[in-house]
């Protein structure tokens, strides 16, 4: 398995991570054994780099994998990186965000007993809570960091000034971000801020939610799917979007592999600064996303994937307008 490191300050994780939010949330049901089957089989695989929130399906996300790395005997290996800050009500709907420092300690508590684990590699804040300053958050955090419940410091959604902000407070080993061939904001600024202050990426949604693959449904009458509220789901956006994946896909099928390989590989060849997250939910979905790491891109094919799919070319918002407009990363 090849490796990249986090930042300067970062851990050492495995060059693509599987995050598990789609187990548990948000892309409607998933199979529970397939789910801890297809944990287990990137252990195997040598990915260490797991990714989850502790609002991932309200806690069902960290129990999840506290079973899987309970049943594993790679356990050891594991490199968790968690989320929180995001409420959610008995219903499952978001009722806001709360970083507050004692808010911060009690969250990872709770996190440890789901996850079975004395400590996490990672935390972070999913989003900026508009009414706590950053260096509050960041310095409960290092708090925890300093009693040896948390290894490492990181960030996600958040912008230039917020990471500058962070980043002063104590080291920040990674920024997790959108970050695929149809979601290309963060090179303007963001990504040249973190190369500055030597703080890695991980990059989530690198198959744009299933677009780029065309593996998405609509969902079912009762079945909560993210991609039923996403602007680039939506009539008049998705058919553009997915002549963009077409286009993708007669590139891919040229060099000999899948769309989702050509996309896994053209975000890791973005640099060594930047690690991938897949949110497969199968083996067999790991197995072809684990292959994208053995393609290497020549300039020529990179040159190819941005006539394919130029940068600023989909249709429609990552996040409804209502969700962006709380996100410190689109400031």
């Amino acid at each position: 398995m090849q490796q990249r490191r986090l930042g300067q300050t970062g851990p050492l994780t495995s060059a693509l991570g599987l995050g598990l939010m789609g187990m548990s949330d948000f892309y409607g049901s998933a199979d529970e054994g397939e789910s801890i089957a297809t944990i287990h089989a990137a252990l195997e695989a040598g990915v260490t780099l797991l990714d989850t929130g502790d609002f991932y399906g309200v806690g069902h996300n960290e129990s999840l994998l506290g079973r899987a790395l309970q049943q594993s005997s790679r356990r050891e290996q594991a490199v968790v990186s968690l989320k929180f800050g995001a409420l959610r009500d008995p219903s499952g709907g978001f009722i806001g965000y709360d970083n507050r420092p004692k808010s911060v300690k009690n969250f990872l508590a709770h996190s440890l007993q789901r996850l079975g684990l004395d400590h996490v590699d990672i935390y972070r804040p999913s989003r900026l809570d508009p009414e706590v300053p950053i260096e509050d958050t960041i310095g409960a955090i290092a708090e925890l960091q300093q009693a040896g419940y948390v290894r490492h410091i990181g960030l996600s959604e958040v912008g230039v000034d917020t990471i500058r902000r962070a980043a002063a407070t104590a080291p920040i080993s990674d920024l997790q971000i959108e970050y695929s061939l149809l979601s290309r904001g963060i090179e303007d600024a963001i990504l040249p801020t973190v190369r500055e202050l030597g703080i890695g990426v991980t990059a989530y949604g690198v198959l744009s939610r299933g677009l780029i693959t065309g593996d998405w449904r609509r969902p079912e009458a009762g079945e909560f799917d993210f991609r039923a509220i996403s602007p680039r789901f939506q009539e008049g956006n998705v058919e553009h979007n997915l002549a963009l994946a077409e286009a993708l896909g007669a590139v891919a099928e040229a060099r000999g592999i899948t769309r989702a390989q050509a996309a896994i590989a053209w975000v890791a060849a973005q640099g060594q600064d930047i690690v991938p997250l897949v949110g497969a939910r199968r083996r067999d979905r790991l197995r072809e996303s684990l292959d994208a790491l053995d393609v290497a891109l020549s300039a020529e094919d990179l040159a190819a994937i941005e006539r394919a799919v130029p940068k600023g070319a989909a249709a429609g918002g990552r996040y409804p307008a209502q969700q962006l407009a709380f996100m410190d990363s689109e400031r």
